[in-house]
């Protein structure tokens, strides 16, 4: 990075350097979410945005002031020691990097109770995955933890939470994983209820009502995201060994404490704002994360930043990434938000956008390429289409191959000339194995998983080209060429599109719009301490305000600003009226100001334009005639990232004519 030996996020982390801390990073955790292209390289080594996985892990730790750093590594662990062998990282002054090796660990709780039997961790330490994006300060989270300790020996654990973006639709966040519900106390930010598996059928949260008779304040959300970054004390090792059947760190640890009357153990929460953490366990968080890193919220753990032996990326304007020795011809189009690596060639009258592009690639002449991610020394040949797909190192796409979005290729397949691998296909050198586990049991894999052993997968790679049998159950990606479309589990089909890199299709929006069933946001029900419900108990949730889809409420507000550009109404009778909508929503005011923010820039653009300049133009005279009512509702710094988001929506997708200008917007003064 800009320092050659590390990077510090705060300058606040100076001030833990006296405090030796330690971190266990479990490095293989849900290495399962990503196969079939794991099969032949560990999660772990992903190459996000050109640089490994672990390394932004590591990169964060090392800036948050941790001195120490045991990664647990099980499936892929030769691999994994490896690479770290090789990497910078063991050259570090202040920062260790362990490894613990284990074949025989199939789940987090084997791995925290071998790092127990092991006698490593003296103290408070941080847990996290290898898959962790984050740039936070950890000292005030650290702080509070040793405060509550203090006061509470039983406050072991402390939860790091951030607001998350909800869809409505879909009943999940923007990183593709199921909406999550929380219960916290307000006051003490204790966590009292947590369930990340909501039933999908009715939406309903059900609460004991003696669950409130020892927490007389509480607040539930679904619009908080678990980072999956803890600060531990020592018990929650011990607490792993003394309950075998603690396997899960969420499902089974953190439920069995919140339910376990008898130890009186407790777990917080802190929440960040205008920090970032995320983690990748599933393609669409590998997408949302990626388009992160390059449009630097996660500052400075950005492609232009060096570190790890990285080579070089230079940032130019509109959000291009430039590696050296690139082969550009002058009449490709490398669109905004783009990055294409070191000694990559692009022919002519090429189209690139929101891609990431490896290193060492060769992409011919006329090829398009919308939302892609393609890694190193691949080659695409003349007249491909790639949209919003996924392809692995080594990969060949022959002349006029489509690949429709969803599509995952994994290393060195070979797709036909003319082939269109459809959407959602993932597609391997491999056939399908017959056995596999279930991603839901496990979150490490053995040599027995269904992840192929490395070494006789070499020994197939040894022969360019082989021509594969066919089985089956898979079909090749072309006449004579060589790779197996792997089938989807029964019922599988349904999910595809919810957890892949390519967005939401649009038929599966109006459908879900359709329904009639499925609700819009979970409801919460209060039954009776004996849990049951009465006979004559009656319910009149279906009518509350609060369980309304959220984009009814960006309508209603949507339509009283409309009301007031064309009635001449007071902007302080606007505000009046927009928090008496927040308040029968049962909204917050960072709702109010996205709210307020989009219906301002959607005014603008659907004002008569005809050139970006006069857009601009429109942007500037809107912002400034309602200046007061953006200020009202831009009183915090949340406030202010809420409206940027909403805006980088509404240039990714809605109003993509203000991508260009996104900068100059931002800067306009209200």
């Amino acid at each position: 990075m800009a320092q050659k030996k590390g990077v510090r996020v705060s300058e606040d982390a100076d001030e833990l350097s006296h405090v030796p801390l330690q971190a266990v990073l479990l490095a293989d955790s849900f290495a399962q979410k990503f196969r079939p292209i794991t099969m032949e390289r560990p999660k772990v080594l992903l190459p996000l945005v050109n640089i490994p996985m672990i390394d932004y892990s590591l990169a964060w730790l090392e800036s948050a002031g941790v001195e120490e750093v045991f990664v647990f590594c099980c499936a892929h662990s030769k691999q994994i020691i490896d690479y770290l062998d090789k990497s910078e990282w063991l050259s570090y002054p202040k920062f260790s990097v362990n490894t613990i090796e284990s074949h025989d660990s199939v789940s987090a709780g084997d791995a925290l109770r071998l790092v127990y039997e092991r006698n490593v961790i003296h103290g408070d330490f941080v847990l996290i995955s290898g898959d962790t994006v984050s740039n936070m300060s950890l000292t005030q989270a650290l702080q509070d933890h040793k405060d509550r300790k203090k006061k509470d020996s039983n406050a072991i654990m402390t939860m790091v939470i951030k607001k998350s973006k909800p869809s409505s639709l879909t009943h999940q966040t923007r990183l593709g994983n199921d909406e999550l519900v929380m219960a916290i106390d307000p006051n003490t930010k204790e966590l009292l209820y947590y369930e990340d598996k909501v039933d999908s059928a009715d939406g309903v949260v059900t609460l004991d009502k003696g669950f409130l008779l020892d927490n007389p304040a509480l607040k539930v959300h679904n619009d908080k995201e678990d980072c999956y970054i803890d600060i531990c004390s020592p018990e929650v090792l011990s607490l792993f060994t003394d309950n075998f059947d603690y396997q899960h760190l969420r499902r089974h640890f953190v439920k069995g404490l919140l339910v376990d009357d008898i130890m009186g153990y407790k777990i917080f929460t802190h929440e960040i704002h205008s920090s970032y953490a995320a983690r990748v366990d599933n393609f669409r968080s590998y997408d949302t994360i990626s388009k992160d890193i390059i449009q630097r919220w996660t500052y400075p753990l950005v492609p232009d930043i060096q570190f790890s032996g990285n080579l070089p990326i230079k940032l130019e304007r509109q959000g291009v990434y430039k590696g050296s020795d690139l082969q550009l011809s002058r009449s490709a189009q490398l669109g905004p938000f783009t990055l294409v690596g070191s000694g990559t060639s692009i022919g002519d009258s090429c189209k690139i956008s929101n891609s990431v592009i490896g290193e060492g690639c060769s992409i011919g002449s006329n090829v398009s390429i919308e939302g892609s991610y393609i890694w190193d020394h691949v080659t695409i040949q003349d007249g491909c289409q790639l949209n919003h797909a996924l392809v692995c190192d080594g990969v060949v796409i022959k002349s006029g191959a489509v690949l429709e979005p969803g599509v995952v290729l994994s290393y060195k397949v070979v797709v036909g000339p003319q082939f269109p691998v459809p959407a959602y296909a993932k597609v391997s050198l491999l056939p399908q194995p017959t056995n596999e586990d279930s991603d839901d049991e496990l979150e490490y894999a053995d040599s027995g998983s269904g992840i192929l052993d490395i070494t006789s997968l070499n020994s197939t790679l040894e022969v360019p080209n082989a021509e594969l049998s066919r089985s089956s159950d898979s079909a090749e990606v072309g006449v004579s060429e060589v790779g197996y479309i792997w089938s989807v589990c029964e019922g599988g089909h349904e999910e595809e599109w919810r957890h892949s890199v390519a967005p939401v299709p649009a038929n599966k929006i109006a459908e879900l719009r359709k329904d009639p069933v499925e609700p819009d946001t979970p409801k919460l029900e209060v039954l009776p301490a004996a849990g049951t419900r009465p006979d004559d108990e009656t319910s009149d949730s279906d009518n509350d305000p609060a369980t309304d889809d959220p984009c009814d409420f960006d309508k209603e507000v949507e339509a009283t600003f409309l009301r007031a550009v064309h009635e001449g109404v007071d902007q302080d009778h606007v505000i009046i009226e927009v928090n008496s909508l927040r308040l029968s929503y049962n909204m917050a005011s960072l709702d109010c100001a996205g709210a307020i923010f989009w219906s301002v820039m959607k005014l603008a653009l659907e004002t008569p334009h005809d050139t970006k300049g006069e857009l601009l133009n429109n942007a500037v005279s809107v912002i400034t005639t309602w200046r007061d009512l953006l200020r009202h509702y831009l009183q915090s710094i949340d406030e202010e990232i809420e409206i940027i988001m909403k805006f980088e929506e509404m240039c990714l997708e809605s109003a993509k004519d203000f991508a260009p200008m996104f900068a100059t917007v931002c800067n306009i003064k209200s």
